[in-house]
């Protein structure tokens, strides 16, 4: 099963950059674009993780402010509703630490429909002495970390796949760059956490692709 690993592994030196899953294709290769079917809303679910590590109880509304951002920024060809897990074709999990990653995306079949099981570590305790002593110590920095992986891992589930560009939401960890840096340019956007219901965190490019993946009729 393809994953798409968002993540690195940490050491108490320094950052190491994480690859990608064993058996997958390399973020030069990727496969076709992997839509969904937007003729309806695309329903999604978010699930509790109470007990889970690292997680809060407002983190699910990161994740519906990071599926709103993608839903605003492909106009009105892409539209949500929430659902029953059962039935949701988009499915939020919350996951324990592993391997560094901060997240990942699996691919789900619904009935007949394509969908995609989302799963987020907001343990950010786990990523490394450079990120977690920061987070730690600003919280908007921690929540800026975990909302920017479920926007990540949410622009996979649409279909979208890695790109080059550090500055795109779906760049991939494994081209470099300076990690921290790439989530405190967005951390310096904002003054409250209600600000990150407003401030999508998503490039012109991201935005061109999702629009593109999801044309007006």
């Amino acid at each position: 099963m393809r994953r798409h690993a968002f993540g690195i592994a940490a050491t108490a030196v320094t950052l190491i950059l994480f690859g990608i899953a064993p058996g997958t294709r390399s973020a030069a290769r990727q496969a076709p674009p992997r839509t969904l079917d937007a003729k309806t809303p695309i329903t999604y679910f978010i699930a509790d993780g109470a007990g889970r590590t690292g997680y809060y109880p407002a983190d699910r509304e990161l994740a519906l402010w990071a599926l709103q951002a993608w839903q605003r920024s492909a106009g009105s060809s892409l539209q949500v509703a929430a659902a029953a897990e059962s039935t949701a074709l988009i499915r939020v999990y919350w996951a324990e630490p592993g391997a560094g990653e901060f997240g990942e995306m699996q691919p789900l079949i619904v009935g007949t429909r394509r969908g995609a099981a989302v799963f987020i570590r907001p343990d950010v305790d786990s990523l490394g002495p450079d990120l977690a002593q920061r987070a730690a110590a600003d919280v908007l920095l921690r929540d800026t970390i975990v909302y920017l992986t479920c926007l990540h891992e949410l622009g996979h589930a649409l279909g979208l796949a890695h790109t080059s560009d550090f500055r795109d939401i779906m760049y991939y960890f494994g081209f470099g760059g300076d990690i921290v840096e790439y989530f405190h340019r967005y951390r310096a956007q904002l003054h409250s956490r209600e600000d990150i219901a407003a401030v999508s965190g998503l490039s012109g490019a991201d935005i061109g692709r999702i629009k593109a993946l999801y044309p007006r009729k």
